[in-house]
């Protein structure tokens, strides 16, 4: 498997004996910081390598109990990512997400479309329709005057939880210490492992192919219940995520 650093300007990838270390610098909320290893990068969403049944385990650490921002590591299809194709990137539009992963999201963020947790350290898992990026691309026209009020924003996320299944716990840990995770992705289950207890099994299983990656940025967003829109980047600290022992096994 073929993983592939990337980062900011001031950001690290740092190979450790048995992993690495991604750090951002501290900033003001004028610029996206982060630092990230994937193996999808250069591949079209079709072509990400990870599909069910799989396992993923590693063992990690945070420089803080709550980065501003996100950090985690799993899987998804990098739904939000964009490329026109110039400069040898494939070419790539936004689509609903699927993912499975232990994320992390500071108080600014609000990420679930149910009564499911939307901040903290999450075990979490989404599924979405694989509907064509140019068809939803399409469809983002006559969406967005729904955009205008809180009441149709509340409307919207109502449509948005039909179509986006997710579950989620928010655990309690600290995370500044090492601990071992695990995930496993079957056809018709998620299920995930913290220093060998279950924390969470799901029948929900997100649609492949997802990528792997592990990530820690200054970034938020947040469809809140209520209505309200917000997204952007928050200042902060200098922030790093350790990981170790890196395990994908294909079942």
């Amino acid at each position: 498997m073929k993983i592939i650093p990337r980062y900011s300007t001031g950001a690290t990838v740092t190979p450790l004996p048995n992993g690495w270390r991604l750090e951002t610098p501290a900033g003001e909320a004028s610029a996206y910081r982060f630092a990230q290893l994937d193996n999808y990068t250069q591949l079209p969403r079709r072509q990400f390598p990870s599909r069910p049944p799989l396992s993923l385990s590693l063992r990690a650490r945070a420089s803080g109990i709550s980065i501003p921002g996100t950090w985690g590591f799993g899987l998804w299809n990098d739904p939000f990512g964009m490329s026109l194709g110039f400069g040898g990137n494939p070419f790539r539009l936004p689509t609903l997400p699927n993912a499975i992963w232990f994320f992390h999201a500071s108080e600014e963020n609000w990420l679930s479309f149910s009564d499911k947790p939307g901040n903290g350290f999450l075990a979490q898992v989404f599924r979405s329709p694989n509907v064509p990026s140019g068809l939803l691309a399409l469809s983002g026209i006559p969406i967005s005057p729904l955009l205008a009020t809180r009441n149709t924003r509340k409307w919207l996320r109502g449509i948005v939880n039909h179509l986006v299944r997710g579950d989620g716990i928010c655990l309690s840990l600290d995370l500044t210490e090492w601990h071992t995770y695990k995930l496993e992705w079957n056809p018709k289950r998620s299920a995930f492992w913290v220093d060998d207890a279950l924390v969470l099994e799901s029948p929900i299983s997100p649609c492949p192919p997802l990528g792997l990656v592990i990530w820690v940025d200054n970034q938020f967003a947040a469809f809140m219940p209520e209505g309200i829109i917000g997204y952007g980047v928050l200042n902060g600290k200098a922030a790093w995520l350790e990981i170790a022992d890196l395990s994908v096994t294909y079942k």
